[in-house]
């Protein structure tokens, strides 16, 4: 692109002198909106072929113009050398320049009837679709290190906790699976900020629409819409399909930092349930003995920024008048960087979560702590006809009183245990048993053995039908 043709902008007739260049610096887009060429491209040939159907350029500009885009777009692939020098505005000024040079008075054509408003909203619609998609597969790799975690280990117990005391005990594929239920959630929010974004408001104009016959349901199927914009005032400045998908992608990135707080918690010498992998790790550089989960701590500290984006976005978007505004240039850095670390941090909770290694024997060793079993000694009770809040009562009086004598319950005679209800007997030792306790939680959901068993199945044929989606 000449110095001259940079020069050009495309709104400069009503003007004496050209901007600031320091103005023309801080308001330049081009430095980011770059990302959408590909949009851009594929909207002007859509478009060319739009103003072509409705006889404002022959066919044989028409295909003129499509040639010229396909070998602009070739030549941007290759040459980054020619996009880093630009100085263009925006994306639509460095291909509209380009045209330009390329084809002359042809080139200006194909701007009939159109604005960079309705263009950017088009586009950024399109780029949206494109990386809800982009997250979806890398979900899909996790969920899958997920299923596998699972059926590798659906034998090995663990204690549950709540508040971080143990509660009761877990199967640890259990544990995955409640992850990988999140998960599954994420994925459906992204495709549906992406069933939202799936509209096509090209041919809105800059707020009022096109005064040329084009067909805007053939543009919309031209570049794979489902549907067009219903009011053109509405399409220009309508971001709700950006906020939703930064929605879903901080979401997302909660879950994962959640994730992320387990495995640093598990991979502590108080826990020890995990071997962090040598290739997901890092060392100090003082202390040679230290083994550090970076890659759990770098996803759970990088979850602020994807936020950042979505609180940034609902900022800009909260006080805007009708119409667009110059404000909304501040909506794609922002979902941008969100997009690119959301796909990071998944990635790498995927890769680290496949090549981690649980310790099946600290997982059982802290799963037989008597105290997961204490809702068994009320459920126990409840069985000979003791209500539940007096059986709870009883219960707790046991556990108090195991404590103070440094037993555990499960080495209480049953003499001692029924000076608290004399519908104790001998057989709940057997209720009392790591195997007894989870087997109990049978129902659907449950952390029963056969009930994980089917969640897994079910939550491998929901991965499935998202693969092939994909």
């Amino acid at each position: 692109m000449s110095d001259a043709a940079s020069q050009r902008k495309m709104w400069g007739g009503r003007f004496e002198r050209g901007p600031d260049a320091s103005f023309y610096e801080f308001e330049r887009s081009w430095k980011f909106d770059r990302r959408l060429l590909p949009q851009e491209f594929a909207l002007d040939r859509a478009w060319a072929r739009a103003i072509t159907r409705a006889g404002i350029v022959t066919k044989e500009e028409g295909e003129q113009l499509i040639s010229a885009l396909d070998t602009l777009e070739t030549r941007a692939k290759s040459d980054a050398a020619w996009l880093d020098d630009s100085k263009a505005e925006d994306v639509h000024h460095f291909v509209e320049t380009a045209l330009l040079e390329k084809l002359g008075p042809l080139g200006a054509k194909l701007h009939t009837g159109r604005s960079r408003n309705d263009m950017v909203a088009t586009e950024f619609r399109m780029y949206v679709k494109d990386a809800a998609r982009e997250i979806r597969c890398a979900i899909a790799s996790l969920e899958t290190a997920i299923a596998a975690q699972a059926e590798r280990n659906l034998k090995v117990p663990m204690p549950g906790n709540t508040h971080m005391q143990h509660a009761q005990p877990l199967l640890l594929s259990h544990w995955l699976l409640a992850h990988g239920e999140a998960f599954h959630r994420d994925a459906e929010r992204v495709a549906a900020s992406a069933a939202r974004a799936d509209v096509c408001p090209l041919g809105s104009g800059a707020l009022a629409g096109c005064a040329f016959p084009l067909d805007r349901k053939a543009l919309a199927q031209d570049l794979g819409f489902s549907s067009i914009s219903a009011n053109s005032l509405d399409a220009v400045s309508d971001r709700d399909f950006a906020l939703e998908y930064l929605f879903a992608l901080a979401t997302l990135a909660m879950h994962l930092s959640r994730l992320a707080e387990d495995f640093v918690l598990f991979a502590s010498p108080e826990f020890g349930f995990v071997e962090l992998p040598d290739e997901f790790s890092t060392g100090s550089s003082l202390m040679p003995q230290k083994k550090n989960p970076d890659a759990w701590e770098l996803i759970r500290g990088k979850t602020g920024r994807i936020y950042g984006g979505l609180f940034a976005l609902l900022t800009t978007m909260k006080g805007l008048p009708s119409s667009y505004q110059r404000d909304l240039q501040e909506d794609k850095e922002n979902l941008f960087q969100a997009h690119d670390q959301a796909l990071a941090v998944v990635r790498i909770a995927a890769a680290t979560l496949a090549a981690t290694q649980f310790r099946e024997d600290r997982l059982r060793a802290a799963a037989q702590d008597p105290a997961l079993v204490a809702t068994e000694v009320a459920d126990y009770l409840v069985t000979f006809g003791v209500p539940f809040r007096e059986a709870h009562e009883i219960a707790g009086k046991v556990f108090q009183a195991a404590e103070k004598e440094g037993k555990s319950i499960r080495e209480m005679p049953v003499a001692r245990l029924k000076e608290f209800s004399p519908v104790f007997d001998g057989n709940l030792v057997t209720a009392l048993t790591l195997e007894s306790a989870l087997a109990r939680r049978s129902l659907p959901g449950g952390t029963a053995p056969g009930a994980v068993r089917a969640a897994l199945q079910e939550f491998k044929a929901r991965l499935a039908k998202l693969e092939t989606e994909l």
